[in-house]
């Protein structure tokens, strides 16, 4: 029998809504499992003689000359390790920026760890490693780059004359803001020397292929060797949208300024990367867990029902909406009749108070959620980052039913103030209600379950 993935199951299962719990955590493992990335490299990419296929695509391996393995994100180094077992020998060399304490030790592809949400010296000197293989690839090369979420925060090369303090600045502000994850990377990608399309451009002429694991609502490929659809008109609007302009480094501002008067600067479009060999390829994404966790519910005998893959918002506040949704169910049987499951993919944002707690959007969500289920003895929510890490912490996400606010009641915690306080990570510490998976090795965004018995 296979390790389970959620490592707390037994505490999780000791109290409140049992049963629903029980389906409701059921759903989440099947879901984790089907979306691991080495599992999916593994069906994906195949050798069959001389030949490597890749999906549809074909290489003749005789006519290859170099084997090259770059990328990052959260769970990075899992993609890596089945590459490293299915090409072997035939790699030439690689690097992989991983998540600190995530990270792997592989034959043949170096795993370098870099900071994550906040870029870090280690995460620009790997960028840099990158950068130098990149500028090595020829023609009759063949380069792999693997790319998850948090890459953008890992693969950091800032752009001349602007130092990686004034990027750590910039996305320190961009995180407090409430700026969506599409919002933030629009930011990072006119202010970095590699990130949107530009690595792309710099591999040229050797052939590349992006195997990726998206982690944005748009579902769509992402990524330095991606064109970009974003300007430097969209990220200076970001910046004053969220009233943060005036903060970000002045080196900062003044490159937006020269990007927007000068076309040169801006990061390659579809047109700019025609002359590139490069062959994306979602490899997996939100839709695919919710799919995953659909299926489940009804191998499990739930009517269930897909309602969003794009879930975006203040994280306590679609909290109230889910659970305005899970009482509506129990009450008047819609949109689904029970036994169901409702489920939401996408990614929630926190935009932080002077004082913050611990904790991270998917706990926040399932806090607010709880207060508003109180006494039902038929709804259970969970929300979870699929990667097993929700904010700057190690907690996959939480778990909340009907009898969660009374439990804290006896434990005289006040779900508000903690809720004002982005300080979740206490409550469901102290109720026993986190999840956790530890490096789930992929990361395809947030998976939200309402279960309503």
């Amino acid at each position: 029998m296979s390790v389970r993935i959620i490592k707390n199951l037994k505490q999780l299962l000791s109290h409140g809504n049992t049963e629903g719990r029980k389906i409701t955590l059921d759903i989440i493992e099947h879901t984790l499992r089907t979306i691991d990335t080495y599992g999916i490299v593994k069906k994906r990419i195949q050798i069959r003689g001389k030949v490597l296929f890749v999906n549809d695509l074909r290489f003749d391996l005789s006519k290859i000359r170099n084997i090259y393995i770059l990328g990052a994100g959260k769970g990075s180094s899992r993609m890596a390790e089945a590459l490293d077992e299915i090409l072997g020998n035939k790699i030439t060399t690689g690097i992989i920026i991983e998540k600190r304490g995530q990270g792997r030790n592989l034959k043949r592809i170096k795993v370098l760890e870099g900071g994550h949400p906040l870029p870090d010296k280690a995460g620009f000197e790997a960028t840099k490693h990158i950068l130098e293989i990149a500028k090595k690839a020829e023609e009759g090369d063949l380069v792999f780059i693997c790319i998850m979420g948090g890459c953008s925060a890992l693969m950091t090369l800032p752009f001349e004359g602007i130092t990686l303090e004034d990027i750590q600045r910039t996305n320190y502000l961009l995180l407090q803001c409430g700026a969506t994850i599409d919002e933030i990377n629009a930011v990072r990608k006119h202010t970095s020397a590699i990130k949107g399309g530009k690595l792309a451009q710099y591999i040229h002429p050797a052939t590349i292929v992006g195997l990726i694991v998206v982690d944005e609502v748009t579902g769509l490929p992402w990524g330095p060797t991606v064109p970009d659809v974003t300007t430097f008109e969209d990220t200076v609007y970001i910046l004053k949208k969220y009233n943060i302009w005036k903060k970000v480094p002045r080196t900062v501002r003044d490159h937006l300024k020269k990007g927007l008067i000068n076309p040169s600067l801006e990061t390659p479009k579809a047109e700019d990367l025609k002359r590139c060999k490069i062959h994306n390829v979602v490899i997996s994404n939100n839709n695919i867990a919710c799919e995953a966790a659909k299926k489940r519910a009804k191998e499990l005998g739930l009517n269930s029902l897909i309602l969003s893959t794009v879930l975006e918002g203040e994280s306590r506040e679609v909290g109230i909406v889910l659970a305005s949704i899970a009482k509506e169910i129990e009450k008047r049987q819609r949109p689904l009749k029970p036994p169901c499951a409702i489920i939401l993919g996408g990614e929630t944002t926190v935009t932080l108070t002077e004082k913050v707690g611990e904790g991270g959007r998917n706990q926040e969500l399932a806090l607010a959620a709880a207060i508003k289920i109180d006494g039902s003895k038929k709804i259970v929510i969970s929300s979870i980052g699929t990667d097993g890490t929700d904010g700057p912490t190690e907690i996959a996400g939480g778990i909340v039913d009907g009898y969660t606010l009374g439990r804290g009641k006896e434990k005289s915690l006040d779900f508000n103030m903690h809720l004002k306080n982005h300080n979740s990570s206490y409550v469901f510490r102290r109720l026993d209600d986190i999840i956790l998976t530890g490096p789930t090795g992929t990361n395809v965004m947030d998976i939200v379950l309402i279960v309503v018995s």
